[in-house]
């Protein structure tokens, strides 16, 4: 972008420090041996999931909210959201006795709109995507003479959530990279903005900054290529915080100025390291929230041995997904198997099939009979066996039992 005018810089998110003070948390940013061993960095995990809200988002709202005057406090903020930027919002507008309106999609999860909801905001639900949502949500603020916070385009927004860049000069000395979930790019842009320009100022070396999104809504890396914002198709992932897209008017500038690489990681890739952070590092991340661990686990990056900060930006996870999350992930660590198994129809042939899965301490969780599908023998039926095992090793050795006793098996996917 040359030496165009960016919409912030350093003083901006020094500023928006000294005002959200201690209102906003101070979130740890730990090393991880097991991490580092794994992706071949030294590992810091900003655990920003750690917030009231549960995410990041609500550095920039409050550094937005704060700047309100008194007659736009009094009229009250509006907002679109699918999730974690309504719970700022509500959060901080409602502290301070702002009325909080947040538009939300008819599709965003009950744990969101509830948690908006207990935190003092009017919820309405509108539309079936964030930009029918955000349609409404300009519709009521003209209508009600609202004040409108934008989710990530906006200069305080971003000068708010630069904050966390701020921290991490603080608590990794040493620091080198810093890994960044990127949706419409104000996360990214603040940080990346705090901390190539306080580098620059105190002389440090420079810090890279590496931005991911998913493959399934590319915005941000679809916009630098074609060096202006593009709006590309509507898809689902579950990374829904980082779902986004069009990036920011104002977020790009600063990307293409600040930030040295942006990769992608697919859904399943997202998911496995969900899994990854809960069962190894016991903290519980969203798709958004994982996606940066994700694109190291994967060796997506080309950092090479760096310290490096890893954003954890959120927690806010529907649990039923989770639970999808965990049993995708035990299928593909081969620690959850399903086997289609053909059994002679007589009296005794379960138990015998049962003791040999028993023999090989293979846990049953679920099983289906079937004598009228799969094409089986008048005479045969099918059974379908959902196990628990220790890993491939166990399964391995079980596949191998039934063969040896004449079973005929596949495994279903």
């Amino acid at each position: 972008m040359g030496n165009s005018k960016l919409s912030i810089e350093l003083a901006d998110v020094l500023a928006a420090r000294e005002r959200l003070g201690e209102a906003v948390y101070y979130s740890p940013c730990p090393h991880s041996l097991m991490l580092s061993a794994l992706t071949g960095q030294q590992v810091y995990l900003k655990l920003e999931n750690l917030q009231m809200t549960g995410s990041f988002k609500e550095r920039g709202a409050l550094n937005r909210i704060a700047k309100l005057t008194p007659e736009q406090a009094g009229r009250g903020v509006i907002a679109a959201s699918a999730g974690n930027h309504a719970q700022g919002v509500a959060y901080h507008a409602t502290k301070r006795g702002i009325r909080a309106a947040i538009v939300m999609p008819l599709t965003t999860p009950l744990v969101k709109v509830t948690a908006t909801r207990d935190f003092g905001a009017e919820v309405l639900l509108h539309g079936a995507s964030y930009d029918e949502a955000f349609a409404e949500a300009m519709r009521l603020c003209v209508e009600q003479g609202l004040t409108f916070i934008h989710p990530f385009d906006d200069p305080d927004v971003m000068a708010g959530q630069g904050t966390i860049g701020l921290e991490l000069l603080e608590q990794v000395p040493q620091l080198e990279a810093v890994v960044v979930p990127i949706g419409g790019g104000g996360l990214i842009g603040g940080i990346a903005c705090a901390i190539k320009e306080a580098c620059a100022r105190a002389g440090r070396p420079e810090i890279r900054v590496v931005g991911v999104q998913t493959s399934r809504l590319p915005s941000m890396a679809a916009a630098v290529e074609a060096h202006q914002p593009v709006t590309i198709d509507p898809a689902t992932t579950i990374a829904d915080g980082i779902a986004v897209r069009r990036a920011g008017d104002l977020t790009l500038p600063l990307v293409e100025r600040y930030v040295d690489e942006i990769v992608l990681v697919d859904e399943d890739e997202i998911a496995s390291a969900i899994l990854m952070l809960l069962e190894r590092e016991k903290t519980l991340a969203e798709g958004a929230g994982a996606a940066a661990l994700a694109a190291l686990l994967q060796h997506r990056t080309s950092l090479k041995g760096a310290h490096t900060a890893v954003l954890v930006c959120g927690g806010n996870i529907d649990v039923t997904l989770l639970s999808r999350i965990i049993e995708r992930g035990m299928v593909q660590d081969g620690r959850l198997i399903r086997l289609r198994i053909v059994l002679l129809d007589k009296p005794g042939a379960l138990h015998e099939l049962t003791r040999l899965i028993a023999g090989h301490r293979a846990n049953i969780v679920d099983t289906l009979h079937n004598r009228a599908y799969y094409g089986v023998n008048l005479g045969d039926t099918v059974i379908d066996i959902t196990m628990e095992t220790r890993g491939p090793e166990q399964v391995a050795e079980l596949l191998e039992a039934l063969t040896a006793e004449g079973y005929k098996h596949s495994r279903v996917l």
